[in-house]
């Protein structure tokens, strides 16, 4: 009896949300909402209500964003300092990107970029280097590298944005808009997402396998931005002047990340499952729970992007659905993880067989996501190679 009150004595509730929060976490919180504030009250009149609610609404979104994972504090901190640092470089003149040193060799949107694949290939290396070698020094190092990379794209993307408006009051818009955007954008939502499993998980090991699938779509991204001219910007096709653009292609690409993301998981459960580094590589436990979590993740946000696309659709040619090649290849995409997460919820689907099936989503995705642009037309051919 002494023993249970001692017990029930020492036990103390978990605290709350809110009183885990920290100073830090308050400064942080009011820094976004000042700076918010101040770019409505100094733009909004550039602004339509709808651009106006998105400003609103980014506040609070990366405030618990920032407090439910501590990473994204620094993250918004230093992509504020740096990209407005390259505006200020600007001063408004786009011809500056070629003549201050700074601008042409580091934030320029297109050197931003470059160095973002520069460090996203040695990252994968030293992943492997560590991976291979049991050296937590080398994880490290990656993983270092790899939030280098996340911080420079993004720099990249939101220069890129605002050199879009220098070429022509017109012709700015959202950099997700052509394949080499949101080859840009696939790369950066899969590593912040295998980030965010990084430090949720204590475990780097899974960067040797994840960092591959990004190294190949940096891969692309630089012959395809040489050998098309690919990095230049260009104004809207009429299809594409519409605001659902602005939260389709994101919530699309979320999807297309993490299926990626799991798929290179399952190739780690497969390895692991044959004895292959079986050492060197994190639980099948673990493997499985970021698989599950990984799909789950995108298929509700790639539900969401294929609701968004219908009522675009409606919009721009009058319907809904029209089974255009992109059409049809989302909803195959859609039908497959689907019935992964019902056989995995309904009748405990698990070990080779679902991480088989993860990695022959990849193949379907990437089709849907490359190869419909490729060897197929149709209403979304503006997006074709």
């Amino acid at each position: 009896m002494e023993l249970t009150q001692n017990n029930a004595s020492s036990y103390a509730p978990a605290p709350g949300f809110f009183k885990r929060l920290t100073a830090f976490d308050w400064i942080y919180a009011v820094g976004l909402t000042a700076a918010m504030l101040f770019a409505l009250q100094r733009y909004s009149a550039y602004m339509d209500y709808y651009e106006q609610g998105v400003l609103v609404l980014s506040a609070p979104t990366f405030i618990w964003l920032g407090w439910y994972w501590k990473p994204v504090r620094w993250l918004m901190a230093l992509l504020g300092l740096l990209s407005l640092s390259a505006v200020g470089l600007y001063g408004g003149v786009l011809d500056a990107g070629n003549q201050k040193f700074l601008l042409k060799y580091l934030f320029s949107s297109q050197s931003a970029i470059l160095w973002m694949s520069v460090l996203f290939f040695l990252a994968n290396l030293f992943y492997w280097g560590g991976l291979l070698a049991r050296s937590d020094t080398g994880n490290a190092i990656g993983s270092l590298l790899c939030w280098g990379a996340v911080v420079m794209g993004f720099v990249g993307m939101l220069v890129r944005w605002y050199e879009s408006y220098l070429v022509g009051s017109d012709v700015g818009h959202i950099p997700v808009s052509n394949l080499y955007e949101v080859f840009v954008l696939f790369c950066l939502l899969t590593a912040l997402f295998y980030l965010y499993y990084e430090q949720h998980y204590k475990t780097r090991q899974l960067g040797a396998f994840v960092l591959l699938i990004i190294s190949a779509a940096v891969g692309f991204l630089l012959w395809y931005s040489v050998s098309r001219d690919a990095a230049q910007i260009q104004p809207l096709v009429p299809a594409l002047q519409s605001w659902w653009m602005k939260i389709h292609v994101p919530a699309n690409f979320i999807g297309y990340g993490t299926f990626a993301l799991a798929a290179m998981v399952s190739v780690t459960y497969l390895l692991k499952s044959k004895g292959i580094l079986a050492d060197r590589l994190p639980s099948l436990e673990l493997l499985d729970d970021v698989m599950y979590k990984a799909i789950a993740v995108g298929f509700a946000f790639f539900t969401i992007a294929t609701i968004l696309g219908a009522l675009w659709a409606a919009e721009a040619w009058g319907g809904y659905w029209s089974w255009d090649p992109k059409e049809t290849w989302a909803l195959i995409v859609w039908l497959n993880y689907a019935a992964w997460l019902h056989m995995r919820l309904m009748k405990g689907l698990r070990g080779q067989m679902a991480a088989w099936w993860a990695l022959v989503g990849l193949l379907v995705t990437t089709f849907a996501f490359l190869g419909v642009n490729m060897f197929l037309s149709g209403l979304h051919s503006y997006g074709e190679l």
